[in-house]
């Protein structure tokens, strides 16, 4: 029976994390097709079908390529860097619930676990630029170490505010909460705040001061090569992904959908469409009438009528019908099943995109900025929600049953 169990869950943890390599790798051929794009250029495009084999033969080169340690580097501490990072990289992604059920682990502290995992990943950066021997890889680890830090500050304290409408630590209730309305729009200022947050923590363009090539080469991972490098590569990109999930999660329903405003959409279309059709019918009348009156025939036609009352509204009765008897809970469709991991997919596909727009927009600044946007800019605005929400919510009664308790 013990090993049954074991099977099941190494069975679970390839299941979850070939898909998110394989994830990781089309994200890197997205970034470079979408950021050659608005560069005009082409990108990759001769390995494989309109480049989409390019990830695969680039990670075959790096695999393949003579692995160079420096002499005087701490071996153990070299190789345990590039690990540690990639290992909680992955670790996150075993509470994210990618369905109603669809969890590994459905964790009631599943928020708590995510901060632990995303702070311990920073000791692989530090170890890796500090085994390195080299000024480069120390400087770059201590930037990065210091951004991480600093915004893992702010992203806690974002995430504070969601949990302050939940009061709920798991992933699946914020998620639940969501089905009337997406946090992002009572917490606008507080979505801002965390995509900020979330590209200074991934490294990422305009805040990837640790990688800085002008000034520190590739800063912590600058000694690493070959198969380790490959290590911080997918550990970087696995973050990536993780943080847009993360985001959809929070802020955006996760893999809810909420069916009103398409209802409201369409209401809309249709008041719109019977002011066209009665307008259309009143200019008939009106020129109808006219001919009328000018060939003095008593009997006008009615085509237009037969048209209008017959097939519009044919129309008209089919939309209504169908709308009022869609169901969410067909059970016998696959769709039923496949849907709301579609819908956190887009998502998160919708997110990876700003990423790599902001990557392709903004120009890189200074370390000392962004120190100091983080500290004197975000910190006070965040610590500020963060005591205005809890008020508003007193005031207007709706505090969670649960923080009452």
């Amino acid at each position: 029976m013990l090993h049954s169990s074991i099977i099941i869950s190494v069975f679970e943890v390839i299941l979850l994390t070939i898909p998110v390599l394989l994830a990781v790798a089309f994200v890197t051929i997205a970034e470079r097709k979408t950021m050659a794009s608005m560069q005009r250029r082409l990108g990759p495009n001769l390995v494989g079908y309109y480049g989409l084999l390019q990830a695969f033969a680039d990670a075959l080169k790096l695999l393949l390529k003579e692995y160079i340690s420096p002499t005087q580097a701490n071996i153990i501490l070299f190789f345990a860097g590039p690990i540690i990072t990639l290992v909680f990289s992955l670790l996150a992604y075993a509470i994210i619930p990618y369905g109603p059920g669809w969890t590994i682990f459905d964790f009631n502290l599943g928020i708590l676990y995510l901060l632990a995992v995303s702070s311990l990943s920073t000791y692989g950066i530090l170890l890796a630029g500090w085994s390195a021997n080299s000024k480069y890889a120390f400087l770059g680890s201590l930037r990065s170490t210091a951004q991480l830090i600093s915004y893992e500050l702010i992203l806690s304290s974002a995430i504070l505010s969601v949990i302050f409408l939940t009061s709920s630590l798991n992933l699946t209730v914020n998620i639940e909460y969501q089905k009337i309305i997406w946090f992002i729009i009572p917490l606008a200022p507080i979505f801002v705040i965390f995509f900020i947050g979330a590209i200074a923590e991934t490294n990422r363009a305009p805040f990837d001061l640790a990688e800085a090539e002008s000034e520190l080469v590739s800063g912590f991972m600058t000694e690493h090569s070959a198969v380790i490098f490959v290590f911080f590569f997918l550990a970087e990109y696995a973050s990536i992904v993780f943080i847009c999930i993360l985001i959809s999660l929070l802020f955006l329903g996760g893999y809810t959908i909420n069916i009103m405003p398409i209802i409201y959409i369409y209401y809309i279309l249709n008041i719109i469409l019977d002011i066209i059709l009665d307008t259309m019918l009143l200019v008939y009348s009106i020129i109808n009438y006219i001919l009328t009156y000018i060939t003095q025939n008593n009997s006008p036609l009615n085509d237009i009528d037969d048209i209008y009352y017959g097939v519009f509204l044919d129309i008209n009765t089919f939309i209504e019908y169908n709308i009022s008897n869609w169901e969410y809970t067909d059970e016998d469709n696959i769709l039923f099943y496949l849907l709301p991991s579609i819908i956190l997919a887009i998502k998160s596909c919708m997110m990876i995109f700003i990423f790599i727009w902001a990557r392709a927009s903004f120009p890189r600044i200074r370390f000392d900025q962004l120190m100091s946007f983080c500290w004197t800019v975000l910190l006070p605005l965040v610590v500020a929600f963060i005591l205005l929400i809890p008020c508003i919510l007193y005031s207007f009664e709706i505090i969670p049953n649960n923080i009452l308790l």
